[in-house]
Parts: C-alpha cells; structure tokens; sequence
C-alpha cells in the first residue's frame, strides 16, 4: 500500500512537491515538478550534456519525457483516490532545436476533457524568453488502481 492511496491526485502531486519529492524519472533527467492545479502541471528543466544525442542538441527524447510528464501529471491533478492513469497515445511536434546552451526551459501540461475512461491533455515546451520548442497531445486511459 502506497501512502497516497488515499488521497485525490492533486493532493498526491502536492504532497510529493510539499516533501521534496518526485518520480524517478524526475530525477534522473533532472527536471522537477513546480506547479500542480486542477487540470495544470508544470515542469521545470536545465537541459545539460546529460541529455545530448551524438550530434550535440538535446535528445528529442527528453523534449518528450518532459511533456508526457506534464500531460500525464495535470491528468493526474483530475484523479480521485484509488484511480490511476497511463498513457495511451503522445504525438510531439518539435519547433525549434534545444541544446546545452538554451538555458531552463519549463513544461506546461492542461486537461483538454476528462472522462470516466478517458482523458485528453496538451503541453508546451517553452525556453525562457517562451519561445515554442515542443508542443505535444496526449490521450490517457483513467483506471480504478487495485488495491
């Protein structure tokens, strides 16, 4: 059993931030969760060489972790306790090349529509001047979590 079990996903997502915690993921690529609201969760990043590819920009990769992670989290901040998510379908479109150089950038996830079964979310990728990196959609299925 899971401290959060229950609780709604907002209130999860709030605890985590709270005690300074977040997911794997999270800390691996270091990026960080900065903003939850109803339907709203924000992700803050400095890409490094950490997360370059052979040619030397930012893997697209983690362009895309960033923003299923601020898909599937403001999906996250809709969830009542005992429910879960995951993803189902993200499609990135990519606008402009990140590298070492590109300094913070933040990732910005909002409900779309939420349903019993379902829930549609959209993010940004955005640098520091909120120049449009990344944009992505996400479709998630929404299940009761077993106990």
């Amino acid at each position: 059993m899971n401290i959060y079990d229950d609780v709604s996903g907002i209130e999860q997502l709030r605890a985590m931030m709270a005690a300074g915690e977040g997911p794997g993921i999270a800390h691996s690529l270091h990026f960080v969760l900065t903003e939850v609201d109803d339907g709203r969760a924000v992700f803050e990043s400095t890409p490094g060489a950490f997360a370059t590819n052979p040619i030397g920009t930012i893997h697209g990769g983690y362009a895309a972790t960033l923003l299923d992670s601020a898909c599937g989290c403001a999906v996250h901040t809709k969830l009542a306790a005992g429910q879960g998510y995951t993803t189902l379908e993200l499609k990135v479109a990519y606008h402009r090349a990140m590298t070492v150089d590109s300094g913070p950038v933040r990732a910005v996830g909002e409900v779309v529509s939420f349903g019993r079964r379902a829930a549609f979310s959209e993010a940004k990728l955005l640098d520091a001047r909120d120049r449009l990196i990344a944009s992505a959609t996400s479709t998630l299925l929404v299940f009761d979590r077993p106990r």
